[in-house]
This record gives C-alpha cells, structure tokens and sequence, in this order.
C-alpha cells in the first residue's frame, strides 16, 4: 500500500491554487513601500535604503504530536525557524519576532514551555522576541488542543538584496543539511503513524527533532561568497520551493547521490511513501538550498557548515525544470 499527502487530507495543488487566487485581494492593499519579489518566500516593503521583510508561518500537525511527546520547548524552536528561515532567503538579518498561542484551555505550564521554545529559537536567530498573544477558544477547541504561529521581520540593504534575478544556467546548487523533517508533512506522518499503531514514543527517534534555524549560515554565506539566490525547502520539497526563487524558464538538476539523507526519511518510506512523492512532500535531508557561481562552490561549502551542519554541492542550474539525476 503506497500513502501520499493527499490521501491524508493535504492538497499541494490546492495550496498553489489558492495563492492564485488571493492575488487580487492582496493587490489591492498595495502601498508606496511595497517591493514587489518574485516568487520569493517573505514580503518586502522599503524603508529608506532598507528593505524590512517579513514572514509568517507555524507549525502545522506537527505540534499535536509535539503536544503528546511532552516536546513542546521543540514546537517553539519549530515555529521561529519555519518564519526566520523564510526571511532568511532574502539575505536578510533576522530582528524581532512575535507569536500567537491558540489553545482550548490554558494551560500554564504548556504555554510556559512552548515559549521558552520560541525563546530559544529567537536566540539562535539573532532575533527579539517583543511579545504576542495567547487565546483561549473554549467551546470551539477541545480542551487540549494547541496551536501556534509566528511572525518575524528582518532588514537587509536594497544593495545586498538577494532575488534570484541574477541566477544564471550553470550556477552551483549548495545545500545545507537539515535535521530531519522539520515541520512540513507532519498530516502523512501521523496517517502514517495512525495506518501502522505506532505510537509517538515508539516513532524513529529524530521524527520530532526541532526545525534547523539557518540564520549562522546564510551571515556567512553572504559575507564569503557571490548569493544569487536562496531556498527554504518546506512543504513541496525542493522541486515545488526551489522554482519560487530561480528566474522564469530555469530550473535545476539535482543529484539524488549528492548528499546523505537521515534515517528518519528511509525509515518513513518504508511504512509506505514512494520516492516520488517523499520528493514531493519532504526536504529528504536538505533544508535550504543557495545558489553561487561555480568559482565560488569551495568557499560556500565552508561558509555553509558554519554552524556545524553538514552541506554538499547537489545540482546545477539548468534550463527547463527540476529534474532528479541518480
């Protein structure tokens, strides 16, 4: 029996349909200081010679499971990284960050926990956490369910912006190892976990590990070397993220051989997910993805391991779309 997302109730067709979609409604909101980004994974707006970007996101299924593993210092961890690492994509230095807590009764220690987490995410970031907001939804959650999203905003030099506009065929393809799944996939996960009765304590041991916060590679990557472009590898894997930061009618190949997937993703597919759609659906072990000139694949790999994570070069850019190679 071969499981996929959308059997277990997630549409990624549906998710690009949306953005479609919403196009006008967000258009219509647009003020002098909008940058317009093609593609890319956070918003822009000018201020001065500066450009503020700005992301949202949180930690989707993930965090139920988080919820019953007692893990929920790693569901903070999660929530800064899936909004810092967006950010991060534009070459921009992450500054402040905020989150908002849903839950259907408050409880003290719960919250406490959960943002300790975040705490701690922001200061891997390098980012303040000012504040947020904690709602209790009685009558409309059950009395145990928890969730929570975040919001961070970074600032970076119109001068160092990095769009992907200058991303050329023939460019490197780096990529910065992840820690597992991080928080994308989490729906097929728990079908998965439901189909098989495993339990969370007896799931693979790194399937709950926090999402990587890239904020120590990306400084030193845009210090050392020429970025012409950055990828968050989150829902839809690389080939539905990497597309959102290369120029229109480039793509890329990617060397399956190329680096070392965890275990935790081997051990995933053989409860019943097909290559293609672990593709589809997980990072399979890279977590963010840049872009250089070839000349400067040497000094990026040393840049990339920075902060102790393991980087490989993967692929190339090429014409046409994004093709996996053995």
């Amino acid at each position: 029996m071969s499981f996929t997302y959308a059997a277990a109730g997630v549409s990624l067709d549906a998710a690009e349909a949306i953005v479609g979609r919403l196009a006008g409604a967000v258009r219509s909101t647009r003020t002098d200081g909008v940058v317009d980004a093609h593609g890319g994974f956070a918003g822009l707006f000018a201020l001065g010679d500066d450009l503020l970007v700005a992301g949202t996101d949180g930690v989707g299924t993930k965090v139920a499971l988080h919820r019953q593993s007692g893990s929920l210092h790693a569901a903070g961890i999660d929530c800064v990284a899936m909004c810092v690492n967006d950010i991060l994509c534009t070459g921009a230095r992450p500054l402040f960050f905020l989150d908002y807590v849903a839950v259907g009764r408050l409880d003290p220690d719960q919250v406490a926990t959960l943002v300790e987490g975040i705490a701690d995410g922001c200061r891997q970031a390098g980012a303040a956490l000012l504040g947020g907001e904690t709602a209790e939804h009685p009558g409309t959650m059950a009395d145990e369910d928890l969730d929570v999203a975040g919001f961070a905003v970074g600032i970076v030099p119109r001068s160092r912006l990095v769009d992907g506009s200058r991303v050329a065929v023939g460019d490197a393809i780096i990529a910065i190892a992840s820690t597992g799944v991080h928080a994308n996939g989490f729906s097929l996960v728990r079908s998965l976990l439901a189909h098989h009765a495993i339990a969370i304590g007896d799931a693979h041991v790194d399937l709950l590990a926090p999402t990587a916060i890239y904020a120590t590679e990306v400084a030193a990557l845009t210090t050392a070397v020429d970025v012409r472009s950055m990828c968050h590898v989150t829902g839809g894997g690389i080939e539905g993220n990497l597309p959102r930061v290369l120029p229109v009618g480039t793509g890329a190949t990617i060397r399956l051989s190329g680096w070392t997937r965890p275990p935790v993703f081997d051990w995933i597919a053989a409860l019943g997910v097909e290559q293609g759609e672990m593709l589809r659906v997980f990072n399979c072990g890279l977590g963010f993805l840049v872009v250089v000139p070839t000349s400067d694949v040497d000094a990026a790999l040393v840049a990339a391991r920075a902060g102790g994570r393991a980087a490989w070069h993967v692929g190339d850019v090429a014409a046409g779309d994004v093709r996996f190679l053995p």
